[in-house]
């Protein structure tokens, strides 16, 4: 198992969990940005610098990872290439992506955008909080524990 991490939008707490976990369980890890990124120094973790431009890093994960694979991200479309190829998907805030759950995500985000673009004020995400860390070492921890036993 790998871990893929879309790298440009995920909050800098989970990247240090994200490190810690890499470490711990001697899993490869590879952050994906279109903009440099200092990652923790060590032989488990890697950073792909890809250009810039819409879906790039999502474009190269999708080409990268095997069914055997975790990546990391909040990006909805980008979860649901991941879930086809049958690797794992994971937000920073612990909801793992499943086939049953991803096309109800792809419906309101895309419900979301119609009402942004229609003017209509949505707000934006909210911060993440001590108990989506929470849970997003906890579900990591089980799918890493899962995927050694295998």
């Amino acid at each position: 198992m790998e871990i893929w991490v879309d790298a440009d939008a995920c909050p800098l707490v989970i990247k240090e969990i994200l490190y810690r976990a890499a470490e711990r369980t001697k899993t490869p890890t590879t952050f994906v940005a279109n903009h440099f990124l200092q990652v923790a120094k060590s032989k488990y973790i890697k950073f792909m610098q890809v250009s810039s431009g819409f879906d790039v890093a999502d474009s190269e994960i999708v080409k990268r990872i095997t069914s055997d694979d975790l990546v990391i991200t909040a990006d909805i479309p980008l979860a649901a290439e991941v879930i086809e190829k049958g690797a794992l998907a994971l937000n920073p805030r612990g909801e793992l992506y499943t086939e049953s759950n991803i096309r109800a995500r792809l419906n309101m985000r895309d419900f979301m955008d119609t009402l942004r673009s229609s003017g209509i004020q949505t707000g934006g995400v909210s911060a993440i909080s001590q108990s989506d860390r929470q849970d997003f070492a906890n579900n990591l921890d089980k799918l890493l524990a899962k995927k050694s036993k295998a």
